[in-house]
């Protein structure tokens, strides 16, 4: 490698760092971004054969923010009414402060006011959240601007995504025919993580769900919720919802309820599984759900909530690289240029 290479590399790891330090602070935005434009790529190129790329990405990206973020949000608002439902629905006399504080005395020899210390802590608690006030406003003034980047990304990648793609392609130093079915191994990585997996755990959920709010459930919307979250990751799924649930109505003297959820949590849910999951993830890629498991823990603790579902496809697409690079490595023994 001569001078002149070796300045133009360093010049590229030095604006790809700076460029990476821009990316970071709103990398959920990016990545949301990126997963909705996948999504409507494909409604993107059939809408351009009848108007503008400029008209139907502008499109996409209402139909985005009505079909996706507005009922997000709506859903939130509802689980958050849940919840503090659950809150509000704590009686004090039910946790037996009084036999709590005779414990501990009994146990340590001190006596405590476990309400005056709680009370306490909730008001030191309020001034501090009164205190960071202005932090609380940074974190919104940073929300509404990373939901406008999202908004303006998708556009672009919209409009422009196909463009995008040819100048990826004609800067990457492999024939045609390799990049074509490196992009569709992870193009198939791509859908069967949102298809076979997401598309299931939500269907799963909210048939889960269903049975919460036929049986009576408290707070079944909140529940639903969680089992949908639950539902993304395989094996666990979302019995450790209806699971306990079935535990509180055999508690509260609702047996046959109890045993009716047990019976649709089990069957129905259980069936749908093993019907939709074969159908819809044989039909792009087969991931197996120890690669699941671990790309959807990994993913939340290495990108947050957007590791959900990019945990996965990032295990996959290495999976899928190592196919390409297996199949075509040969063909580049004693190739100087990769071309």
């Amino acid at each position: 490698m001569n001078r002149s290479k070796g300045v133009l590399l360093a010049l590229v790891v030095i604006f790809a760092y700076l460029s990476w330090q821009l990316v970071v602070p709103f990398l959920q935005y990016v990545l949301g971004a990126l997963l909705l434009a996948f999504v409507l790529y494909p409604l993107q190129e059939r809408l351009e054969r009848r108007v503008s790329p400029t008209v139907a990405a502008f499109a996409l990206v209402v139909l985005a923010v009505v079909g996706f973020i507005i009922p997000f949000v709506l859903v939130a608002v509802v689980i958050a009414d849940d919840a503090a439902n659950i809150l509000a629905a704590v009686d004090p006399e039910d946790l037996e402060i009084a036999q709590l504080e005779a414990w501990i005395e009994e146990e340590i020899g001190i006596g405590v006011d476990v309400t005056e210390t709680v009370a306490g802590s909730a008001e030191q608690i309020g001034t501090v959240l009164v205190e960071q006030t202005t932090a609380w406003l940074g974190v919104f003034t940073h929300a509404l601007i990373g939901f406008g980047l999202t908004l303006f990304l998708l556009y672009y990648l919209l409009k422009e995504g196909d463009q995008l793609m040819a100048w990826i392609r004609d800067r990457t130093p492999l024939p045609s025919d390799v990049q074509e079915d490196f992009y569709g191994e992870l193009d198939e990585v791509m859908w069967a993580v949102l298809a076979g997996h997401v598309l299931i755990a939500i269907v799963q959920g909210c048939i889960a769900g269903l049975g919460l709010f036929a049986t009576g459930i408290p707070n079944a919307a909140f529940w639903t919720f969680v089992m949908v979250i639950l539902a993304l990751i395989p094996l666990i799924g979302a019995f450790l919802v209806w699971g306990p649930a079935v535990g509180y109505l055999f508690v509260t003297g609702e047996p046959l309820l109890a045993v009716a959820l047990a019976a649709y949590s089990t069957l129905i849910v259980g069936v749908s599984d093993d019907y939709m999951r074969p159908i819809i993830v044989d039909r792009y890629a087969d991931l197996s759900p120890a690669i699941i498991i671990l790309g959807v823990l990994g993913g939340i603790y290495a990108f947050g909530v957007m590791g959900l579902f990019f945990g996965p496809v990032i295990i996959g697409s290495l999976i899928a690289t190592v196919d390409v690079v297996d199949e075509h490595y040969w063909r580049f023994d004693g190739d100087t240029d990769g071309v």
